[in-house]
């Protein structure tokens, strides 16, 4: 049943595998850009009703919306071209403001990327449902749980195979709002000048009642009540890893095709609501209200093709959200791959599965995603306002990260103004759009975002300093080495008809070495063959191209030829064998049986971090592949046995451990 509804295996040794798990511009934007694209259906309409009655201001609304995507997009754009090799803002934080700016953008973009899921896939629901009959609002929930639940097992097959199996929803989508807006516009030409009259007025009457400084407010809390608008932007430096060869340039062009579909449809949806006078109407989106004015009441030859339009139109923005979760599936586990590989998150989320994606993310922001719903009860107006926080958390920091790049490189880079200043505007924009969102909805569960993301950024200090302390306790074990001898003894000949004793090791360092000599120690003159088993894990930080697999294979050879050579100026007849896999477990187990077969009379070790106190957290920190492994040899009736590696708190582990 998995593999029917996963797949089969990816080799990672495959050169042409990296062309099957990338995306060019296009399938980028698709898969990326609709996180941006969709939050038109939420992020202007939620603006917009934050002008009351002052609708006026809808215009320079519109202008502001689209100016502010172009702005974000060419700033990010800059940070593509000075971090090509992805991350988006946890990576800029980190390396240029410092460790703890980065652990809070990546918390940041974690929650953010959970509730990117549930935002989307919740007002994805509530397109739906503007249109069934009332008494099935009671599916509302399962459906949505139901949607998640098929977006997790898309990107568990794969990242290409999930976008391409959402593009066709992608284009009709683009389609119809070609059509809703380009139409509304044009068939109220002839209307520009009331229009344009009746905002004359309005602006009178506003400056009357609430004065130059409450029209201000008012706009600047509208302009910031729709940063749901702007959320999607970042997705494409985030998921660069993902795009076609040039990385660089792919990504480039889907940023460009992100900003300007979004600027129009989010600025020409606003201006088509002041054009054909929409206002909210209770039970149904404003998108919705939108098209059947538009065209809701077109017949053509006794038809109600426009009935028909308005259905598809909304079918597919409902689905366009639901491909916007997408985002969340792609970029989220990204961040955390990034973020296990630096040791905030735990090391197992920067794996990858078998067919290349990493699993143990896509499963986090799923189970996550729904949890959200389960709280916010799939309420678009709260999700959009815990939505709306972090985002512009991450955009500050990462603005204000190449604003002090910048000013740190005037010395040395005459055209430092020129660079500057687009992140210096992007950043007064995003600090605005921030500091007034959490203002105006604190109140309104602004704060519930502001907890989560306090706890997860706790959670990832202290995984990072439980980390530390462990590697700290480990690298004493390398104080051996230097004693270690450095003559070579004659080198003795394999036999495998005797007892060979198969050691698995990591990289060459003291733990290894320890677990030699306490196979010496429990099984004196016993062993007269030494084979070292390692393999090499194609994790994210890896996965790249087939150059950073080949330099894997590389330092694992020249790992395991280090302790042969040890092995041999000790006196004992050793050899090594080596694989690649995304997981160490079962390609492990795949070694050990080849070898097996090799040396009949073999004995397997692997050694395992045993600490004075367990908790259950260190099962979730570190994982259990030295169990696991003898659990599945065993079974295949092979001889197993586990060395303990006692980690003694503020000790040194015992050297014979």
């Amino acid at each position: 049943m998995r593999r029917w509804l996963i797949g089969r295996p990816r080799s990672v040794e495959d050169p042409g595998v990296f062309h099957h798990v990338s995306l060019v511009a296009f399938l980028a934007w698709v898969g990326l850009g609709a996180d941006g694209l969709s939050s038109s259906s939420y992020g202007p309409e939620e603006s917009f009703k934050a002008l009351g009655t002052h609708v006026a201001l809808a215009p320079f609304l519109a202008l502001a919306t689209a100016i502010t995507v172009l702005i974000i997009a060419a700033a990010y754009s800059r940070i593509i071209q000075h971090f090509p090799f992805g991350g988006g803002g946890y990576v800029v934080a980190t390396r240029l403001l410092g460790p703890g700016a980065g652990v809070v953008s990546g918390s940041a973009l974690m929650v953010d990327y959970v509730l990117t899921i549930t935002t989307s896939v919740a007002a994805g629901a509530d397109a739906i449902f503007s249109f069934v009959p009332p008494a099935l609002y009671g599916w509302k929930l399962p459906v949505e749980f139901a949607a998640i639940a098929v977006l997790v097992v898309l990107n568990l097959r794969g990242v290409r195979e999930s976008v391409t199996a959402l593009a066709p929803i992608f284009l009709v989508f683009l389609a119809t709002h070609v059509l809703l807006i380009g139409g509304s516009l044009l068939t109220r030409v002839d209307e520009v000048h009331v229009v344009s009259e009746q905002v004359r007025g309005g602006l009178s009457s506003g400056m009357a009642t609430l004065g130059i400084g409450g029209m201000l407010a008012l706009f600047l809390r509208a302009y910031s009540m729709g940063a749901g608008t702007y959320t999607g932007i970042e997705a494409v430096s985030n998921g660069l890893q993902i795009m076609r060869e040039p990385k660089v340039e792919t990504a480039k062009r889907t940023m460009v095709l992100m900003a300007i579909s979004l600027s129009l449809t989010a600025g020409g949806i606003t201006l088509a609501y002041l054009l054909l006078h929409v206002t909210p109407v209770g039970g149904q989106t404003m998108n919705a209200v939108l098209a059947d004015r538009f065209a809701g009441a077109f017949h053509l030859a006794g038809l109600p093709l426009g009935k028909w339009f308005v259905g598809i139109t909304l079918a597919s923005e409902a689905l366009l959200l639901f491909v916007a979760a997408q985002a969340g599936f792609l970029d989220g586990p990204r961040v955390m791959a990034n973020m296990a590989v630096d040791s905030w998150a735990p090391h197992r989320f920067a794996q990858l599965s078998d067919r290349l994606t990493m699993q143990n993310g896509v499963l986090l922001m799923g189970g996550s995603s729904i949890l959200a719903l389960l709280y916010t009860r799939g309420d678009i107006t709260t999700l959009v306002t815990l939505y709306a926080i972090n985002v512009f958390v991450t955009f500050s920091l990462s603005q204000l990260a190449m604003c002090r790049f910048w000013w740190q490189q005037r010395r040395d880079r005459r055209d430092w103004v020129r660079q500057v200043w687009i992140h210096a505007v992007g950043l007064v924009l995003c600090l605005s759009i921030l500091l007034v969102n959490v203002y105006e909805k604190f109140a309104e569960g602004a704060w519930v975002t502001l907890v989560v993301t306090g706890a997860v950024v706790a959670v990832f200090v202290w995984t990072r300093a439980h980390y530390r302390k462990v590697q700290q306790s480990l690298r004493r074990l390398d104080a051996i080495l230097p004693s270690m001898p450095k003559a070579q003894a004659p080198v003795r000949q394999l036999d495998p008809k005797k007892p060979t004793a198969v050691l698995l090791v990591g990289g060459y360092a003291g733990l290894g070495v320890h677990s030699l000599l306490t196979i010496q120690r429990l099984f004196p003159n016993y062993f007269q063959n030494f084979v070292f088993l390692s393999v090499g894990v194609i994790d994210s930080a890896t996965f790249k191209d087939i150059a950073e697999v080949v330099e894997v294979k590389e330092r694992t050879r020249a790992a395991l030829d280090e302790y042969v050579a040890l092995a041999q100026g000790l006196g004992l007849a050793a050899t090594a064998r080596m694989a690649l896999g995304t997981e160490a477990v079962q390609t492990a187990t795949d070694l050990c049986r080849d070898v097996a077969k090799e040396f009949p009379r073999a004995l397997f070790f692997a050694g395992k971090l045993v600490f004075e106190q367990e908790h259950w957290y260190q099962r979730v920190l570190h994982n259990e592949t030295a169990y696991q492994i003898q659990r599945r040899l065993q079974f295949a009736g092979l001889n197993a046995m586990v060395l303990p590696v006692r980690l003694l708190e503020g000790e040194a582990p015992a050297k014979a451990a």
